[in-house]
Parts: structure tokens; C-alpha cells; sequence
């Protein structure tokens, strides 16, 4: 039986209300209150991925009968739900990954927030959650960053990892289109993801479990998406793997690496070229920032003559027959957490491929130079777009 919460909503589908009629998220509005109890920050060597928090985080409610309340920045703490609350019952809940960098200058840069705003409003879209004004929340999201800058960690591999979430709050049992949600953000200062230097990664091709399907929400940034994964990593580290290789179908159709995307480079036995491919954006793949900064980068310069750089379906069987064939050059895990995760080897149809790797090194040649070129940018080694500094 429907709430009232969801009788009201459907009843304001039925009248002709329009977008406009809704206040929008509005940075001016923001509201600001310092903490009174500041943290202790831990040293750099001892930041443990997304275990740590700073001092603030923004909050934005959102009602379907007016539109986006008061933005705040507050002290970080608890939230208040209704047991009941849709987000724990329906999974009404996306959030999306990214990270401020301090340059050699002391400014704070964002890389490509405008790509996750874009994510952002494309997985609260697709389950019926409000969308916001993407550089409205980039605004907020700078207000916080400037108030907790001092936890931005200086020096490259060290950054300050943000994630904006959006949950439906509906109170009240039953399936429909939430009538209020929240809009939080939180941040972590991280450390390098390889402390000690690259580690290549073992790999199980998986075809007994499926990460997304045709239809689905598998290119959606849901926390829905996630939990399902765990119990298929878990089986393939009883095995001797870090990460799962996601397959689809009866063709074994490489998808995505763990929670990444993946890319192999290829050399083609008859021109001599090499080609770093990755899946196509066909509703089943995560639309990766990282990712489409090594396609952009890759095509610009990478020197043609030498390179092809392509999205396009490939499978394990293709994968297992160039590298038995010498023709699989390497292989990485793009994504905001590692940028590139190296790959050293892969299970697939009970046998083992190597993937090569620099020797002597735990990382392949391209996946190192795809990283530096990213990590250049986000540092503000060399000017681009793609950085924007907030301070």
C-alpha cells in the first residue's frame, strides 16, 4: 500500500507542475558553522584510506513540494533517519567519488568536477532522486574545501577524497519515487594508494557472477552496485586474486576490473601497432573520469603512427590467444582511488596469463605514463582545464 508521502508525490505528477516551480540549489544561501571541537591531524604516512574525516561536511535537504532548502556546512557528526527512511529499505541512493589536490603553490585544485556533477545527476535521475545545478554544488563543495583546507595533504599521491551522496528520506514502508532526500558531502584525507610503489594486481575472469547487465544501471554510480561485488572478490582472493574481472556473456565480454575501469594494450602481428582498448559506454560501463581522461589523453598524444586508441567490445578469449600469441602488452585498472592499477596476471578457463610488465617494475609501460600525465594535471604541474583551483 502506498504512503502518503508517495500519494502526495503522485499526486503532484498528475498536476501540471513545472521544474521551475521548485526553489534550485542555491550556493548563495549557504549557511556556515564552524566546529568548536577541531580534530588532531593524523601524520601523512599514517592516512588510511577514507578512515579519517575533516572537520565539516555539507548538508542540503530537498522536499518535493518546494525544492532544495538551506545549504549548510556544519560540524561532521551523525545523521537523523527514520527507520523507515526509503534509502535503507529501497536502496534510493547514489554518491560520487572525487578529490582536491594542493599544489607546489599551497591553491587547492579540483580535477574534472564537472564530470561528476554530470554522473551525479545521471544516477539520481535514473532512480527518480532530485537533480541539482552542478556548478551550484561545485560551489558549495570549494566553500567546504576552503573552510577545511588545512587537511588537504601537500605532496603528489596525497589528496583530500570527497564524496558527495544523495539518499532518499521518505519515511514510511513502500515502493515509489521518494518525496525528500538528503544531499551530503563528506571528505577524507587519503595518502598515496601505493604507499611503497606500484603492485600489480592478480586477476579471476569472472563469468558465475555479473557486475551489470543490458538495461541495468551498471554505468550509474549506486551504492546498489556495490555490496553484490563483495562476495564474488571474496571468492576470488580465497583463490589467490586481488580483484575480479568482470565477464558478460557467452562471449566472455571484458567489462570492468574489481570497481574499475580496465584497459589492455594490444599489438597488432601485422602493422607492428599498438592499441589500448577498453569497453564501450553501452549502459553497462561505469562512465569513468579517470577513464575518459586516458582516452582524451591517449588520442592526443599518443603519436598515431604507432598507436590506435579504441572503445570497443573485446572478450578473455581474445585476451588469452595474444598472450599466448605474444601480443598482449599490458593491461591497468583506471579510477579516482588509484588512477591506474597495474595488472600482472590473469585466471581465465583454468589457466594462468601473465600480463608484462616494465621488468623489474610492478607496472606496465603505458599504465605509468597514463598516471603521470593525470597526475600533472591534478597537481597543477601543467596548466589545463581539467584542473580548477578553489582558493
Amino acid at each position: 500500500m502506498a504512503t502518503s508521502a508517495h500519494q502526495n508525490f503522485a499526486k503532484y505528477l498528475a498536476t501540471d507542475h513545472m521544474a521551475s516551480d521548485l526553489v534550485p540549489l542555491d550556493a548563495s544561501k549557504l549557511q556556515v558553522t564552524r566546529t568548536t571541537q577541531p580534530k588532531s591531524k593524523l601524520p601523512k604516512e599514517k592516512l588510511v584510506f577514507g578512515q579519517s574525516f575533516t572537520d565539516h561536511m555539507l548538508t542540503v535537504e530537498f522536499d518535493q513540494a518546494s525544492g532544495w532548502g538551506t545549504p549548510e556546512i556544519k560540524p561532521y557528526g551523525p545523521l537523523s533517519l527514520d527507520p523507515s527512511a526509503c534509502v535503507f529499505h529501497y536502496a534510493f541512493e547514489l554518491f560520487e567519488g572525487m578529490k582536491a589536490y594542493k599544489d607546489s603553490q599551497g591553491k587547492i585544485r579540483l580535477f574534472r568536477p564537472d564530470m561528476n556533477m554530470a554522473r551525479f545527476n545521471k544516477s539520481a535521475a535514473r532512480i527518480c532522486l532530485p537533480t541539482v545545478d552542478g556548478e551550484e554544488l561545485i560551489k558549495l563543495i570549494s566553500e567546504l574545501l576552503k573552510l577545511d583546507q588545512s587537511f588537504v595533504p601537500e605532496g603528489e599521491g596525497y589528496s583530500l577524497y570527497i564524496r558527495p551522496t544523495l539518499i532518499g528520506t521518505s519515511s514510511g514502508l513502500g515502493v515509489g519515487a521518494p518525496d525528500k532526500a538528503l544531499l551530503y558531502v563528506i571528505c577524507s584525507p587519503v595518502g598515496p594508494y601505493y604507499p611503497t610503489g606500484y603492485k600489480a594486481i592478480s586477476l579471476e575472469a569472472t563469468d558465475y557472477a555479473t557486475r551489470a547487465w543490458p538495461g541495468g544501471v551498471g554505468d550509474k554510480k549506486l551504492g546498489a552496485n556495490y555490496a553484490p561485488c563483495i562476495k564474488p572478490q571474496l571468492s576470488a582472493a580465497k583463490n589467490g586474486h586481488q580483484q575480479n574481472l568482470w565477464l558478460f556473456g557467452e562471449e566472455k565480454f571484458i567489462t570492468e576490473v574489481g570497481t574499475m575501469n580496465v584497459f589492455f594494450v594490444f599489438k597488432n602481428a601485422d602493422t607492428g601497432k599498438k592499441e589500448l582498448v577498453t569497453a564501450p559506454l553501452d549502459g553497462t560501463i561505469l562512465e569513468g573520469v579517470t577513464r575518459d581522461s586516458i582516452l582524451k589523453l591517449a588520442r592526443d598524444r599518443l603519436d598515431p603512427n604507432e598507436w590506435e586508441v579504441n572503445e570497443r567490445y573485446y572478450t578473455a578469449h581474445e585476451v588469452a590467444e595474444k598472450a599466448e600469441n605474444g601480443l598482449l602488452v599490458e593491461a591497468f585498472g583506471s579510477g579516482t582511488a588509484a588512477v591506474v592499477a597495474p595488472i600482472k596476471n590473469i585466471a581465465f578457463n583454468g589457466k594462468d596469463y601473465d600480463v608484462p610488465l616494465v621488468p623489474g617494475e610492478q607496472y606496465g609501460e603505458m599504465a605509468k605514463t597514463v598516471a603521470d600525465w593525470i597526475a600533472d594535471i591534478q597537481y597543477g604541474v601543467v596548466d589545463s582545464e581539467w584542473s580548477r583551483v578553489i582558493n
